[in-house]
């Protein structure tokens, strides 16, 4: 591909680390802002600037998923050197006085009474956490009280205090961090709560809300986007790996229609350079997840790996996106686990400089 700082069109975390150690020392300390044209130093104001060389580096609050509390994903933010996310709507709801919602879990079955289970049936516990032992009884009752608190919700939504959105914005932005996207993943949710996602999403300084690509999705949201001046924008998993899988009959259902294409997604399950997609369809794409894995001849094939480990074409990808100078957010998607010695902070803040090394 064009642009290429090597032969590869790949830093690897060895060439990182030495060449950047210095810059990326200096950077873990400062907080970064979008509205900055960036150089990865502090702005004037003393806000942080993730913007390097005209591209916007941001990451998803995923990333920080170990972390609970709006104050303390604000604070990982900071500390990650973020001047723009996607904010997951995980814990903001319920920040803003939402009722808490009753989660049903997986559903284990007890065995009749003095029954064997099966050969290979997990013995004690649920398997890995994820399920939990009910009675019918004890079901039924869980199942009624969740279809309570999730109605609650709905009412609540549809009074909602826009003002504690406001204050939410203006907590991130007075830290100079910008949200650009918030995930509200809302296709299913009823017309009149999904207009509620746009109005908060918008409150808060986003140009749309992301939910997963899929024909359902993308035919309900984009008229809803429409009617808001907003973006309906759509993330992909696993689907281009799928025979005759095209995102145009999704594009095509609504101009407000964008995508929230993830890369590392792509190249994981397809072997296909992202650029090749992204040239083509840089007018529809929104914004753009980030991630290093192996390849599909890799054993074993389509794995999280540490940045720089994998084989995730991330400087093509960047080096393109400058070029062009296309106004694609490019957001940081931590996958890979986070080694027992570090943070998630620490982590996405290793990323952000990995970005910057490569594009100033």
């Amino acid at each position: 591909m064009k642009n290429q700082k090597n032969s590869t069109g790949h830093v690897t975390r060895r060439q990182f680390l030495g060449t950047a150690a210095a810059g990326a020392a200096a950077l873990s300390l400062v907080p970064l802002n979008s509205r900055c044209t960036g150089t990865g130093q502090r702005s004037a104001e003393g806000r942080p600037n993730s913007k390097f060389g005209g591209v916007q580096i941001g990451a998803i609050t995923y990333s920080f998923r170990d972390i609970r509390g709006v104050e303390e994903t604000l604070q990982a933010c900071i500390d990650a050197g973020l001047s723009s996310v996607e904010l997951m709507s995980t814990g903001i709801e319920q920040w803003a006085g939402a009722p808490e919602v009753i989660r049903v879990p997986r559903r284990r079955r007890m065995p009749p009474p003095g029954s064997t289970p099966p050969a290979g049936a997990p013995q004690g516990g649920p398997p890995g956490g994820q399920g939990e032992e009910l009675t019918e009884e004890e079901f039924a009752e869980l199942e009624a009280k969740a279809a309570q608190s999730q109605e609650a919700l709905r009412e609540w939504r549809l009074s909602a205090p826009m003002e504690r959105f406001e204050e939410l914005r203006k907590m991130y932005n007075d830290a100079g961090i910008d949200i650009h996207i918030v995930k509200f993943s809302p296709s299913r949710w009823s017309d009149e709560e999904t207009d509620y996602a746009f109005e908060v999403a918008k409150i808060m300084g986003a140009k749309g809300i992301t939910d997963e690509i899929g024909e359902e999705a993308c035919k309900r949201l984009g008229p809803i986007a429409e009617k808001h001046g907003m973006y309906a924008i759509f993330h992909n998993h696993f689907q281009f790996a799928e025979e005759g899988f095209s995102v145009d009959p999704f594009l095509e259902m609504s101009p407000a229609n964008m995508l929230n294409f993830d890369a590392g997604h792509f190249f994981g399950s397809t072997g296909l350079h992202p650029n090749t997609f992204i040239e083509k369809y840089h007018d529809r794409i929104f914004s753009i997840h980030l991630k290093d894995k192996t390849g599909l001849n890799t054993d074993p094939p389509n794995e999280n790996q540490v940045w720089g480990q994998g084989e995730v074409p991330l400087e093509d990808i960047l080096l393109l996106i400058q070029k062009e100078k296309w106004p694609i957010y490019c957001d940081i998607e931590l996958e890979y686990p986070v080694p027992a010695w570090s943070s998630s902070v620490k982590e996405v803040r290793t990323c952000v400089n990995y970005c910057r090394q490569i594009l100033i």
